[in-house]
């Protein structure tokens, strides 16, 4: 084979790759500008963010209830993905649930996915808010207790306003059962946190995270929890990549309460 033919294969060959690497760089290029025009808060412990991220996000819980401690390994989060502007899809893994009490089982929960759509944002220098959209969907794949007894869709609106240092940010959302209904009910979820932007890297925060329950086995009980907590980051580990950790303590402030002093720890990296 000629030089001129071999120089022709090559580049057939490699011409695969070259356009893959201009898809993920154009892809990068295009978070980036989706980042850019938005706040750079830092996500709460509990209440979901109106920012669009692309990262994968790992949290552990451990509660204390009536039957006994839970341990809850990834909380349902996973990996975001910001795929077009203004558009993000979250994948989460499913949590592994571990009860200290031996009649209890273990097993992995619901499997879920994510939805946001951004509606609107301005960054810091020029307004400093974002409202965005969310659609969660839950699928019942979990083992023996560990998971709902049907899918369940959760619509959610969530909002954020930044003033210099402080943030509130804030989400509505209601969990709507495909099926099972009776026995799931329609809880209504009104989360929100106030947060403050100390140096560079620290964000100290507090929660206040509230579950009203119409119909299903709680019908017209309500449940608040206070969070107080701290979120650290983003630290830069290369060029794109960034960490970011943060821990809190959920507080049951109502009669009212499924678990309480639920140890929150989360754990993101950002590319």
């Amino acid at each position: 084979m000629g030089r001129t033919s071999s120089l022709l294969l090559m580049t057939l060959l490699l011409m695969p790759f070259a356009r893959a690497q201009d898809w993920v760089s154009n892809w990068f290029d295009m978070v980036g500008r989706t980042s850019a025009e938005q706040p750079h808060w830092a996500t709460p412990l509990v209440t979901s963010s109106a920012r669009l991220d692309q990262r994968f996000r790992y949290d552990i819980i451990h509660s204390q209830t009536a039957s006994g401690d839970v341990w809850n390994f990834g909380n349902s989060k996973g990996l975001d993905l910001i795929v077009a502007p203004r558009l993000e899809v979250i994948f989460a893994v499913p949590p592994y649930f571990s009860h200290e009490n031996p009649a209890s089982r273990d097993g992995f929960g619901d499997a879920s996915f994510q939805l946001k759509y951004r509606i609107r944002a301005r960054n810091e220098e020029s307004g400093n808010y974002v409202v965005t959209a969310i659609l969660n969907a839950a699928i019942p794949t979990g083992s023996y207790r560990n998971g709902t007894v049907a899918p369940v869709l959760t619509p959610t609106i969530a909002a954020g306003k930044g003033w210099g240092r402080v943030v509130w940010q804030s989400t509505a959302a209601v969990g709507i059962p495909v099926g099972e209904s009776l026995r799931l009910g329609y809880p209504l979820q009104l989360n929100s946190a106030l947060q403050y932007h100390v140096q560079k890297f620290l964000w100290p925060q507090v929660e206040a995270n509230s579950t009203l329950f119409y119909g299903g086995a709680f019908d017209g009980k309500k449940q608040v929890f206070f969070t107080p907590g701290l979120v650290c980051g983003r630290f830069p580990l290369s060029r794109r990549l960034r960490l970011t950790f943060g821990s809190g303590v959920q507080i049951a402030a109502t009669r009212f309460h499924t678990s309480n002093h639920n140890l929150v720890t989360s754990l993101r990296t950002s590319f």
